[in-house]
């Protein structure tokens, strides 16, 4: 029984006090048979964010908004989503104590901001000057879709970021147009631009192996990050779209993209061990056009790397996912506005990463999508 099962809620609104009264006595009653019960299982509760394959877990994932102003096919629908309550949301406050209980109590080294689209959130620099206030200090990354950013880039390195990954599918102007449902590339391109103008290093570039992407799409972003200095890893596309019409075969897959950059680019594996990374990478050698580089494959699906996974994940609203495709969520929000003391933070957190599968079970007969999309996870 997860604590989201085990009743761990924010009373219903409607409720009134007497019964608002009786469910928080339940829920924290609850709490403490499910933090009791992970004890019994040997969950350590001290020291690192560990699960019971002995992961180490350090990256911490923060969704600052399920909001995104782009619609790309592959996640969303023309007309978007319901998206969650603002009440719901974390504030920067939640935020920056739930940061620092990460850093604290249970060993996180990293912190990424993710979405949705994170420049959306107001609070971002804050957050981000909160994270890097904390000590240890941790490595402070955001992962964008570049709209915006132009604009903030300075802010947010003055604030503490030290990294970027933008997303961006292709340089087409009329295919980004297509895939995007929003004609911006140019303000991605400048929001580029921008972030390393201001001094982030290094600057990497995500795209999406969607069925629409061809071999040219790549190599042109290819060519394109390695002449301004990015570093482009193609992810493949998983099954955390909105509509839930995921199809493993449909577009190319990471063998025929392989094929297809190898026969425009010299690659050579990169010979610095892979670690806890998810991508594979090749290094790039300088051409006749182009500079050396790198060039990097998440192979999520074909090439599963969960044995090795150190990621744990906020939602916007607060919720606790040990992985990106799970079926459980853990409600630290609850915690956040009932009283809760940093040490029963602590410890549901490390009860949710304790009960984290050895796999995502995408390649699995049984395997069954999450009921939220990726822009609702964070990626």
């Amino acid at each position: 029984m997860t604590l989201r099962q085990a009743g761990l809620r924010t009373p219903p609104p409607h409720a009134d006090a007497a019964d608002a009264d009786h469910q928080e006595a339940a829920r924290k009653a609850a709490f403490h048979q499910a933090v009791e019960r992970a004890v019994a299982a040997q969950m350590p509760t001290t020291g690192p964010l560990v699960d019971t394959f002995g992961r180490v877990h350090t990256d911490l994932r923060i969704s600052l908004t399920d909001r995104c102003n782009l619609r790309c096919t592959y996640c969303m629908p023309a007309e978007g989503l319901d998206w969650i309550p603002s009440r719901h949301l974390l504030s920067a406050d939640e935020l920056i104590r739930l940061m620092r209980i990460g850093v604290d109590r249970l060993g996180i080294t990293d912190i990424r901001f993710t979405g949705g689209e994170p420049l959306l959130a107001r609070h971002l620099e804050g957050v981000v000057a909160g994270a890097a206030a904390l000590r240890p200090r941790p490595e402070i990354a955001l992962t964008t879709n570049g709209l915006g950013l132009a604009r903030r880039a300075g802010a947010l390195v003055a604030a503490g970021l030290d990294r970027i990954n933008v997303s961006l599918d292709t340089v087409d102007r009329v295919h980004f147009a297509e895939l995007t449902r929003r004609d911006r590339l140019p303000d991605v391109l400048a929001g580029l631009d921008a972030a390393a103008q201001a001094g982030m290093r290094p600057i990497k570039v995500n795209a999406v192996l969607d069925p629409k992407i061809t071999g040219d799409d790549i190599i042109n972003l290819l060519r394109y990050c390695l002449l301004h200095g990015y570093h482009l890893r193609v992810i493949e596309m998983m099954p955390l779209d909105a509509d839930h019409n995921w199809n493993r075969d449909a577009g190319l897959s990471v063998e025929e993209l392989l094929e297809a950059v190898q026969a425009r680019f010299t690659l050579r594996p990169d010979p610095k061990p892979r670690g806890s990374a998810p991508a594979e990478v090749w290094l790039v050698d300088e051409g006749p056009e182009t500079p050396a580089g790198t060039f990097g494959i998440i192979a999520s699906v074909s090439r599963p790397f969960c044995g090795d996974c150190d990621r744990t994940r906020l939602t916007a609203d607060g919720q606790i996912r040990n992985c990106l495709f799970a079926a459980e969520e853990y409600d630290l929000r609850a915690l956040l506005r009932d009283g809760s003391d940093d040490a029963a933070i602590e410890q549901a957190w490390r009860a949710a990463m304790w009960t984290k599968k050895a796999g995502h079970g995408i390649n699995d007969p049984d395997f069954i999508q999450p009921d939220r999309p990726m822009s609702a996870i964070g990626g």
